[in-house]
């Protein structure tokens, strides 16, 4: 039986292909062309879990774990032949942010319940970015690679926190029913850029609900989208295929 490989096998396998004599398409990318692969590979893993607890079967979240981990090593790999940093950096940064925000575990911090980690946890990550440059400001500071409803409740967070006081449920509420209002009045005439805005305020109106509820809005979406799916395809007969 041959013996199964371990890490550092794996990672020879990635320097094998971006060696000079290696895989001409792995040698050509770069981090930005990664980028999407990356994207895609998340997605995948995510979508892996869902078919986990539909089918019971984990293999395909094994598999996609597998290129999660091929996009982290592929991406360290170019940065140390850029002579930026090495994939043992990359892992002693990461051990040491695990050990400095869990402070109660590997230090003498008490804590009784999990959102007093939490608190913890955004306080040392506060600390830690203080003075980084290539933060533009509080709000910039939330990737705007993000799905947007995901990113729009972390902005509003951030906005209730250091800015001004967000509005209350009753007052939200209101805002997102002139939103929608404002839609179903919206006739041929109505302009484009009219209508746009108003979906974008009834959208932030779901953003806002969404973070107060701590409810993953995307996720929401993703759901309903599967449901509404399996709605019309069931009412027109259409068979899953294996």
């Amino acid at each position: 039986m041959q013996e199964k490989r371990n890490f550092e096998d794996f990672v020879k396998i990635i320097e094998r292909l971006r060696a000079k004599d290696g895989c001409p398409w792995d040698r050509e990318q770069t981090h930005d062309s990664l980028r999407p692969c990356m994207m895609e590979e998340a997605a995948e893993f995510v979508s892996s879990v869902r078919i986990y607890h539909e089918s019971g079967s984990a293999e395909n979240m094994k598999e996609e774990l597998g290129d999660i981990l091929l996009q982290v090593v592929m991406h360290s790999v170019i940065a140390e032949e850029e002579g930026l940093f090495t994939l043992g950096d990359v892992i002693e940064e990461v051990s040491e942010k695990m050990i400095r925000r869990h402070p109660h575990i590997f230090g003498t911090v008490q804590v009784d319940s999990s959102a007093e980690v939490l608190q913890n946890w955004d306080e040392i990550k506060k600390k830690e970015k203080e003075g980084k440059s290539w933060i533009e400001s509080p709000l910039r500071e939330i990737p705007k690679e993000l799905p947007s409803l995901t990113r729009g409740p972390k902005v509003l967070k951030k906005i209730d926190k250091l800015y001004e006081a967000a509005p209350d449920r009753r007052e939200n509420a209101d805002r997102l029913l002139e939103a929608v209002e404002g839609l179903s009045e919206c006739g041929k005439e109505t302009q484009k850029a009219q209508i746009e805005k108003l979906l974008g305020d009834a959208l932030i109106g779901l953003c806002e609900i969404a973070r107060r509820e701590k409810i993953a809005a995307e996720q929401v979406l993703m759901d309903r989208i599967e449901e509404l799916i399996e709605e019309k395809e069931g009412a027109h007969g259409v068979q899953k295929t294996d």
